[in-house]
């Protein structure tokens, strides 16, 4: 495989059919699945043991950033909105100048251990905390605590995760 990936890991699998519009601002750790019609627009430090599943969105623009630290997912269908036109304020169009828009972005970034479910949108400048997850169908538009379970539109805290076995698994595996 070579799409010209700023950093390019081992055992990284990229269905034909994803499309990375700038893979020069893409650096993929090891152990990473990207499946099938997975469309990413921006800038990406994607790290080990990562899972991107089947119809994930990936919205920004060069000068947007998504950061997914080890053992991060995303489930199918999930909308990440790296950067986008304020609705508030301005033209909604990416070809009108910046001079008649008002643009928000902010990077997203999922720390360890933390995952979207099913057809989940996450705004622009969320942190999903360490071991954080989010319930399908969610709406995430602020960050989250560490080990936090979350849903709703917008998502609320409504539980919490258990670490340990997670954490000793990792350990285990030398991270």
């Amino acid at each position: 495989m070579n799409r010209n990936f700023k950093k390019l890991g081992m055992d990284v699998r990229i269905d034909k059919t994803v499309q990375i519009t700038r893979p020069e601002l893409v650096e993929l750790g090891n152990h990473i699945a990207i499946d099938m019609c997975t469309y990413i627009s921006c800038a990406a430090k994607i790290g080990d043991y990562v899972h991107i599943a089947p119809h994930v969105c990936v919205i920004g623009g060069a000068s947007a950033l998504l950061v997914m630290e080890d053992f991060s997912a995303l489930a199918a269908g999930s909308k990440i909105i790296c950067a986008g036109d304020d609705f508030r304020d301005g033209f909604l169009n990416p070809f009108i100048s910046l001079k008649y828009r008002v643009v928000i972005n902010k990077p997203i970034i999922f720390k360890k251990f933390s995952s979207t479910g099913t057809n989940c949108s996450i705004m622009p400048g969320v942190t999903l905390a360490e071991g954080s997850v989010v319930g399908s169908n969610s709406v995430l538009t602020k960050d989250t605590v560490p080990w936090g379970i979350y849903a709703g539109c917008p998502a609320k805290l409504i539980s919490e995760r258990k670490s340990e076995l997670i954490l000793r698994g990792a350990k285990e595996m030398g991270y």
